[in-house]
């Protein structure tokens, strides 16, 4: 068996490096027996994320809304809104936020009216807000993602 090439050893060497962010551009995560780092709960179902807000992630059971995003970039901060809805407890997904988020580096900021949460974040806020599926008779949970600068 002959020693590769230096060509083939740098082209290897620029898959090895690279390989890890072109996955998480492509959104595939790697599989676990891959990976030499614990991986956060959230990250097992799929490495989606809030679209507009970079790493708030998508609690799994959660598909966006009807709704289209909101994303705003201005020099004073991003201001950016999605809705997202899910068969699930209002509690559950506070549970899953409460415990992701300080994980990304999000304080809990004071609880707020209507059993919605807030983080905050190096000038910014995100805010998680209940709303009222448009047909009464949904069994859906319906979340605001609001992120504003602070």
């Amino acid at each position: 068996m002959t020693a590769p090439s230096a060509t083939a050893r740098a082209t290897l060497a620029a898959l090895l490096l690279a390989g890890p962010a072109l996955a998480g551009l492509a959104g595939v995560p790697l599989p676990a027996t891959l990976s030499v780092w614990a991986a956060p709960a959230w990250a097992a179902d799929s490495a989606r994320y809030v679209e507009g807000m970079g790493d708030v992630p998508v609690m799994p059971g959660l598909a966006p809304a009807e709704e289209a995003p909101l994303v705003f970039d201005k020099p004073a901060g991003r201001i950016a809104q999605s809705v997202m809805a899910g068969a699930m407890d209002r509690n559950a997904v506070l549970s899953f936020y409460n415990q992701t988020m300080p994980q990304l580096g999000w304080s809990r900021a004071p609880q707020r009216a209507g059993g919605s949460a807030s983080f905050l974040r190096e000038g910014e806020e995100l805010r998680l807000e209940f709303v009222e599926p448009a047909a009464r008779k949904a069994a859906a949970t319906v979340v605001r993602f609001s992120l504003i600068p602070r």
